[in-house]
């Protein structure tokens, strides 16, 4: 379904080409971990203290929705939160629905830890979120007992989910390459009698996997001969609160790497960025597509790799990606399709099947955003292929959806293209990286409202 911003409400911006970009880019925590530690926090007894935590509007709705089945959540500083938890199986039913803004990743993972617990909720979001896929999720866990009404085949919000008492462990397999299903349900077993066996066939995001066990979780992962996991995790089981560190968030790094690669004569800083192996996808595409990117100072926080990023501006080639590696990058295909904009040659992105049930659809927002602005695409299935032209025309509107990865995308197209790239709504960038247009901007990037007697 799509979306379209508020006349009344919507912010259009623009981004003109730009000089060298040049400074440190401080980005914020990461997304997923800040929600894990939040959720985690509020089903383990005692205190958790995290640091580092994103301040954006997700991760804000989530820390809602968790106060609403009782646990207590208080700020005590910029990005430095205290979680007074319930603990496992404990928490109570809602007063009344939560509402869960843009945030697919922190409903998705709250389904998940209240479905063994015999209360009912009523999940709502903002428009694109209530168009999104839930059953994806709760079908799944249907298998510990759970019952749900949600909107249609697909399960939409306005959804309400029953959680089940004296839940059975299961033995599942997660059909999709998905973390947020994966997740929901390590987070349900956590309640339930026995051992739960979890096979997954491509390997997804492991912050879950880690995050339970410096909470105290029986958990276990074997590498399958056939290139997936299996999981085990016992319960019921007392997860006990514990310190967090929020590494930077690779996911809204990439708009500041692939800028400074792009735009001539630029040389940016990076420093503390998460390099868990599930998350450098990017990383390693641009550098097979011959992007100077150095990486220093490697270093280990709260069971996560992290480094500095020193990016400098690269003539980028033309390459294939995989569609395993399709997981470690999920969120950063927005992003590498500009990037190969600017590139010699042809890059073929292949199986993105996961892009279509976004915040948007994002494989077809790609497309329309790039062909708006000169660039040829072609699509087969699920494979995006992105004819590199080196110098991209620009002067095109995009077309958001409301969806934040499309809107910074397409800002860091324009800051290297001939003509100004406009985006028609960002007021939705809030969700993931509320400090994007200031960060930019110190570094050099030319933004501003469109004006219409500007050509």
């Amino acid at each position: 379904m799509p979306h379209t911003p508020d006349p009344e409400n919507s912010q259009p911006l623009r981004a003109l080409r730009s000089g060298p970009l040049k400074g440190v880019a401080q980005v914020p925590g990461d997304k997923s971990i800040s929600q894990r530690a939040l959720i985690l926090g509020a089903m383990a007894t005692g205190e958790t203290v995290i640091s580092g935590l994103l301040e954006s509007g997700d991760v804000h709705s989530t820390a809602g929705a968790l106060r609403g089945f009782g646990a207590t959540l208080t700020q005590t500083g910029p990005g430095n939160w205290r979680v007074q938890g319930l603990g496992v199986g404990n928490w109570r039913a809602p007063a009344a629905p939560l509402d869960f803004g843009n945030s697919g990743t922190g409903s998705r993972l709250v389904m998940g830890a209240m479905a063994t617990t015999p209360i009912s909720a009523t999940f709502v979001g903002d428009a694109s979120l209530m168009s999104r896929p839930m059953a994806r999720v709760v079908a799944p866990l249907e298998a510990f007992g759970v019952t749900y009404e949600g909107q249609g085949e697909k399960a939409l919000m306005p959804l309400t989910l029953h959680g089940a008492g004296d839940a059975p462990a299961i033995s599942a397999t997660v059909a999709t390459a998905s973390a947020q299903v994966k997740s929901a349900l390590l987070l349900a077993a956590l309640n339930a009698r026995g051992t739960t066996h979890i096979y997954q066939k491509a390997l997804t995001r492991d912050h879950s996997e880690k995050m339970l066990k410096a909470f105290g979780a029986k958990i276990h992962v074997t590498s399958c001969s056939e290139g997936g996991e299996a999981i085990t995790i016992e319960g019921p089981v007392a997860l006990h609160g514990c310190t967090v560190e929020v590494p930077r968030d690779p996911s809204s790094a990439a708009f500041a790497i692939v800028a400074a690669l792009i735009v001539p004569g630029s040389q940016v800083t990076l420093p503390g960025i998460l390099l868990n192996p599930r998350r450098t996808g990017l990383l390693e595409t641009l550098r097979e597509m011959k992007a100077h990117i150095d990486i220093k100072n490697r270093r280990h926080s709260g069971g996560e790799e992290i480094g500095d990023l020193v990016v400098h501006h690269s003539t980028l080639y033309g390459v294939t990606v995989p569609a395993s590696r399709a997981p470690s990058m999920i969120d950063e295909y927005p992003i590498l399709a500009v990037a190969a904009a600017f590139a010699h040659g042809r890059t073929s992105m292949h199986g993105l099947e996961e892009l279509r049930v976004k915040e948007s659809d994002r494989l077809a927002a790609i497309v329309a955003g790039l062909n708006a602005n000169g660039v040829v695409t072609e699509v087969v299935g699920d494979d995006l292929t992105v004819i590199g032209m080196e110098q991209v025309p620009g002067g095109g509107t995009v077309a958001t959806h409301m969806d934040h990865r499309i809107a910074m995308s397409f800002l860091t197209m324009g800051l290297a293209s001939r003509k100004p790239v406009t985006v028609d709504d960002i007021t939705m960038i809030a969700t993931s990286f509320p400090e994007y247009q200031d960060l930019m901007r110190d570094l050099g990037a030319v933004m501003e409202a469109p004006q219409e007697d500007k050509q």
